[in-house]
């Protein structure tokens, strides 16, 4: 007989708080795939997103008591630990000192940088202001905080169904100002 996923999920946290070492084995095995999605997205570099990961799993290994099934589901909680250890990570190597590396290489761009020169220089932030504010919402949850449609809607507490149609909206919104924006854009460069 198959388990339920949410007895699954309690049976795992209670192996984990009793410290059983098979259990973070099998919690890896379930959601390392996951949540290194997650850090990806924040953490472009992919040693970084690697020590991000490992970082994770030890902060979810050291910290699962304070975990309360009542405040969400176990996905949730570590999602919010991996994100959270991204934006130290990111922090922390804001503070090194950049420059040449000993084998004569130029230092590392900034992974935060980076990202936000891929967010940024094309403008989505801006354009996300132009959406609906429910549009917004959910594609900032989706695109830039990592959530799942499912997640979404638990978070929100509307049907799933409407995320999706949302979602699907909020980019067909995006299309049309992208494209606004390229054909200005080829109109300035014809006129210079």
């Amino acid at each position: 007989m198959m388990m339920e996923p949410a007895q699954s999920e309690q049976s795992l946290v209670q192996a984990l708080k009793a410290g059983n070492k098979a259990a973070i084995a099998r919690l890896y095995d379930s959601y390392s795939a996951a949540l290194y999605g997650i850090i990806s997205r924040i953490v472009v570099s992919e040693n970084l997103a690697e020590e991000a990961l490992q970082d994770t799993f030890v902060k979810i290994w050291n910290n699962i008591e304070s975990y309360d099934a009542g405040k969400g589901t176990l996905f949730t909680w570590m999602r919010r630990i991996a994100h959270n250890t991204s934006i130290d990570m990111l922090r922390q190597k804001d503070r090194q000192p950049s420059g040449m590396t000993l084998d004569g290489n130029e230092g590392h761009i900034d992974a935060q940088f980076q990202n936000s020169i891929a967010v940024d220089t094309i403008g989505v932030r801006h354009l996300l202001e132009r959406l609906r504010p429910e549009y917004q919402q959910v594609i900032d949850m989706l695109y830039f905080q990592g959530y799942t449609q499912q997640e979404v809607s638990d978070e929100l507490s509307i049907p799933l169904g409407t995320v999706k149609t949302r979602t699907r909206a909020a980019l067909n919104d995006l299309r049309k100002l992208f494209a606004t924006i390229i054909v200005l854009l080829l109109i300035l460069s014809w006129l210079s």
